[in-house]
C-alpha cells in the first residue's frame, strides 16, 4: 500500500499517518527525516543534500527524489509507505510518478484531508492562549501569523496537486473536520473499498471478524448454560407452590361436597316422611268412607 496524504498545515496528516503505520505495518517517509538520515549515512545523494543544506540552500527536487528512490528500496518499505511532506508541487508529483514507473510500482491513493481554514486559525489561536495562560512560551511556528503564511504557501504551491491527482483518478477526499477516530475509520473504509490493503491484511481482518463472531457465540452459549440451573431451580421452586395451590383447591371442593351431603340427606328424609304422612291421611279417609257406607247399609235393614 503506497499513499500520499494531502492537506494544509494543522489538518491532521501526521496523526493519521501514524495511525496507518501502526495498523498496516507500513512506514512513514518524511522528506526532512530522510534527508537528515541520508546525510548521516554518508550516501552519495545524502552527502550532496548535506552540502546544499549546510550552505542554507533548498535541496533540488532531483536530489529529494533520489533519496526517496534509495529509501523505498529498504526492507521495511517493501510492504508499503506513506509520503509525508512530498510531493509539495506538481513537478515533484511528476518526478515521483516517473520514479514509481521505473520501479514498476503504483500509487494506490492520494487522500486529501479537507478542512476549514478559519477553524484551523481559531484552533491555533486557542492553543496559543492556553500556552500563555500556563506561563509557557508559544512556539514561533504555532501562531496564527505563521499559520496564515503557511496556508497561503499551501494554496499557491500544493493545492494544485488536488487537480493533478483528481485527473489521474487517484484523489480521495475525507472531511478532516471530523473527530480523529472518524477520520481514521473513513480512510480505512476507502482503502478497503479500493483493495489497497494487502491480501494478508484482508485475511487478518477476516480472521479477526471470525474470531469475534466465535467469541460472541461462545459467550451466548455459556450464558445459556449458566441460566439453565437457575431456570431449573425456579421451576423446582414453583412446583411446590403449584402443588399447594392444587391441594387447597381440592380441599375447598371436598369441603363444599361434604357440606352439601347432610343437607341433601335431610331433604330426602323429609320428603319420605311427607309421603308417608300423605299415604296415612289417604288411608284414614278411605277407612272413614268405608265405615260410613257400612253404617248406612245396616240402617236400611
Amino acid at each position: 500500500m503506497r499513499l500520499i496524504l494531502l492537506g494544509p498545515p494543522g489538518s491532521g496528516k501526521g496523526t493519521q499517518a501514524q495511525r496507518l503505520v501502526h495498523r498496516h505495518g507500513i512506514v512513514q517517509l518524511s522528506t526532512g527525516e530522510m534527508l537528515r538520515a541520508a546525510a548521516a549515512a554518508g550516501t552519495p545523494v545524502g552527502l550532496q543534500a548535506k552540502e546544499i543544506m549546510s550552505n542554507g540552500g533548498l535541496v533540488p527536487d532531483e536530489v529529494v527524489v533520489g533519496i526517496i528512490a534509495d529509501r523505498i528500496e529498504e526492507p521495511d518499505a517493501k510492504k508499503g509507505f506513506i509520503l509525508d511532506g512530498f510531493p509539495r508541487t506538481v513537478p515533484q508529483a511528476e518526478a515521483l510518478d516517473e520514479l514509481l514507473r521505473k520501479k514498476h510500482l503504483k500509487l494506490d491513493a492520494v487522500v486529501e484531508l479537507r478542512v476549514n481554514e478559519s477553524a484551523l486559525l481559531a484552533r491555533v489561536e486557542k492553543r496559543a492562549e492556553e500556552t500563555r495562560a500556563r506561563g509557557e512560551e508559544v512556539r514561533l511556528d504555532d501562531t496564527p501569523e505563521v499559520l496564515t503564511k503557511r496556508l497561503a504557501q499551501y494554496r499557491s504551491l500544493t493545492e494544485p496537486l488536488i487537480h493533478y491527482y483528481s485527473e489521474r483518478r487517484k484523489l480521495l477526499t475525507v472531511d478532516g473536520m471530523m473527530t480523529i477516530e472518524h477520520v481514521t475509520r473513513e480512510i480505512n473504509r476507502i482503502l478497503t473499498a479500493l483493495g489497497a490493503l494487502e491480501p494478508k491484511e484482508h485475511e487478518e481482518a477476516k480472521s479477526a471478524s471470525k474470531a469475534s463472531k466465535t467469541a460472541k457465540k461462545t459467550a451466548k452459549q455459556s450464558a445459556k448454560t449458566a441460566a439453565k440451573p437457575a431456570r431449573k431451580a425456579a421451576t423446582g421452586a414453583s412446583k411446590p407452590a403449584s402443588k399447594a395451590k392444587a391441594a387447597k383447591k381440592a380441599g375447598k371442593k371436598t369441603a363444599k361436597k361434604t357440606a352439601k351431603q347432610p343437607a341433601k340427606k335431610t331433604v330426602k328424609k323429609a320428603a319420605k316422611q311427607a309421603a308417608r304422612a300423605a299415604n296415612a291421611r289417604k288411608g284414614a279417609k278411605a277407612a272413614k268412607k268405608a265405615a260410613k257406607k257400612l253404617t248406612k247399609k245396616r240402617a236400611k235393614r
